[in-house]
């Protein structure tokens, strides 16, 4: 079995919360910035680096809030949920796909990416 350890980031900057619409055909749609945990890296620098990548924003007050997993056939990812509030709200969207803050019901769930209320409900947004 290949174990997968991830992060996300859910990030509030003024009453806003910032959203990402995936690119990637393997998990599309919105969802929260994050990635994989690099060897030698600690979760919480990774939530950092991955935030800052596909945003261009710094974080203030991260926190840890949850872990989520997935098993996909012989693969596990278990991905641990972390929040946190931007300095600013400039943001620069990367590969990954489009950023932007809204309010969660400005956000259709017909957008959503695959299994993204289940990571809601952790937050307790849902």
């Amino acid at each position: 079995m290949i174990v997968e350890l991830t992060n996300m980031c859910l990030i509030h900057y003024d009453n806003k919360i910032l959203f990402l619409n995936r690119k990637k055909t393997s998990w599309p749609g919105i969802t929260f910035p994050g990635g994989h945990v690099e060897d030698n890296e600690s979760v919480y620098t990774s939530v950092i680096r991955e935030v800052k990548e596909e945003t261009g924003l710094e974080l203030e007050n991260l926190r840890f809030v949850d872990i989520i997993e997935w098993n996909v056939k012989e693969n596990r990812e278990i991905s641990l949920l972390f929040e946190a509030d931007a300095t600013s709200n400039k943001i620069i969207s990367s590969t990954e796909g489009e950023v932007f803050f809204a309010d969660l019901d400005e956000v259709g769930k017909e957008n959503y990416s695959q299994d993204f209320d289940l990571i809601l409900k952790k937050y307790k947004l849902i």
